[in-house]
């Protein structure tokens, strides 16, 4: 079975374990209502994708208020 040469240092081996993490989620601008959203998902204030409307958003509101 393999065995480590020397020691490793708690440093080091944080500094390997430290580096999984992932990027930010890509965030743009709405081209509808220049609301800032998540990328290829649809627009939380406005309910349109790729030009379309997904999401009937005044109704949504409405019924909360």
């Amino acid at each position: 079975m393999a065995t480590p040469k020397g020691k490793i240092s708690k440093s080091r081996g944080r500094m390997r374990r430290a580096n999984w993490k992932l990027s930010a989620p890509g965030i743009v601008k709405c081209p509808r209502c220049q609301q800032m959203k998540l990328s290829h998902r649809v627009c939380k204030h406005c309910g349109y994708y790729d030009g379309k409307q997904v999401i009937a958003v005044e109704a949504e509101n409405e019924k909360k208020a």
